[in-house]
């Protein structure tokens, strides 16, 4: 990781982020802020080792960490330090845990009044659930968002927990910090984000819920043109030689225009795939469309279709999609000590951020940090021997998350 005071680039530089450590979205949102420039230092617990973050090694980079036990008094009065002069404070726990710990909300601002305050559940800080363990697929049933995914006549899929962790619950937690964060340009008074991912997957879900208004839609998997009724909104099957791995291609021309392209493109029959909207005619014309795609191979059928409107595209995994060339043109990805992994975004044309630095050792930062405010080494020292700061890990970072 950079040292402090290097100068770091993007639309957030100059924001210190205080992060308590936590797991999965409080992590993403973290790392969202910090590939955008802030200088976020995260809070983590003494005794962590590397594999702590084996899971979301990509999730931890950017920031620096110190080691902090929180459930000692000396440990509290160190995080008070840093939240003095901090932006943000941001914290996953369930509710009334950082009161206990005497890190809540009333205390911080109390130091700091100023300080945005971005707090991180499933159910939010109150209601009836707020206190109850649960994870992405438990908020993501709950708002609406998963029971219309999957197909016809199956169960619900999760799909992966990027609906609540990530989209629900990190990303909308950053959005709230960085609009509290300009509210507070204009007041000068910070605020208190309570972002809950039930609350964050329900928003996910607005237009369904309006197509549903509007008798648009089904409430069950495959009723709905977005979630493959329709025959050209789907995923299709491409032949592959024996012992490849199954390959797959996606269509998705809703408009008129792009379909008639498609059928062209595709030498479909215009009497048996017109028109469009004939719902009666989609689970035969589907059988043909998966008839078809199996009589390519899928770069063949990149090869017509392609750069076209007909809107297609391969169906990648993650250890394809960093290869294709739209991607190596846009800089999609980056490789960070050894690990391919997206590239912060959006793009900026002034402020265009660093490329992130690889996640750290927890505690790697302990000294430095401590020293930046003010700590004498002797007091760091004292502060080790007593267990309230972790000691020095080692900083060779060389496969430490693999």
């Amino acid at each position: 990781m950079a040292d402090a005071d290097q100068v770091r680039n993007g639309p957030l530089a100059g924001v210190r982020v205080v992060e308590l450590a936590g797991i999965g979205p409080g992590p993403f949102c973290a790392m969202l802020l910090a590939d955008l420039g802030a200088d976020v230092i995260s809070v983590e617990r003494p005794g962590s080792s590397p594999d702590s973050k084996k899971a979301d090694v990509v999730c931890w980079r950017g920031r620096r960490s110190i080691a902090v036990d929180v459930k000692k008094a000396e440990g509290v009065e160190v995080v008070l330090d840093l939240v003095r002069d901090a932006d943000v404070l941001m914290e996953g726990f369930r509710p009334g845990v950082v009161e206990r710990l005497g890190l809540g909300p009333d205390v911080c601002q109390a130091l700091n009044p100023g300080l945005v305050y971005g707090r991180m559940t499933g159910w939010g800080q109150d209601g009836p659930l707020a206190r109850a363990a649960g994870h992405d697929i438990n908020y993501i049933s709950l708002s609406g968002a998963l029971h219309g995914i999957g197909r016809a006549g199956d169960v619900p899929v999760p799909p992966l927990n990027l609906v609540g962790d990530y989209g629900g619950g990190g990303m909308l937690l950053a959005i709230g910090i960085v609009s509290a964060l300009v509210e507070k340009g204009r007041s000068g008074k910070g605020q208190v984000i309570d972002a809950s991912m039930a609350e964050g997957s329900a928003l996910l879900s607005s237009v369904f819920y309006g197509m549903r208004a509007q008798g648009l839609c089904g409430v069950q998997p495959g009723e709905n043109v977005l979630g493959t009724a329709a025959p050209y909104y789907e995923v299709y099957e491409t032949r592959t030689e024996r012992d490849e791995e199954r390959q797959y291609v996606s269509i998705g021309p809703l408009e008129p225009q792009f379909y008639e392209l498609l059928v062209s493109l595709a030498e479909l029959p215009e009497d048996e795939f017109h028109p469009q909207e004939d719902e009666a005619a989609w689970p035969r014309r589907k059988e043909k469309l998966c008839e078809l795609f199996l009589s390519k191979t899928r770069d063949e059928w990149c090869d017509l279709f392609a750069g076209t409107d007909a809107c297609f595209a391969p169906v990648l995994s993650i250890d394809e999609a960093p290869e294709h060339p739209h991607n190596l043109a846009r800089g999609s990805f980056v490789e960070i000590d050894g690990i391919t992994q997206p590239a912060p975004a959006p793009k900026f044309s002034r402020t265009q951020p660093s490329e992130p630095q690889a996640a750290r050792v927890p505690g790697q930062d302990t000294d430095s940090v401590l020293q930046e405010l003010g700590y004498a080494a002797d007091r760091i020292e004292q502060l080790k021997q007593a267990g309230v700061l972790c000691a020095k890990p080692s900083k060779n970072r060389a496969g430490a998350f693999r």
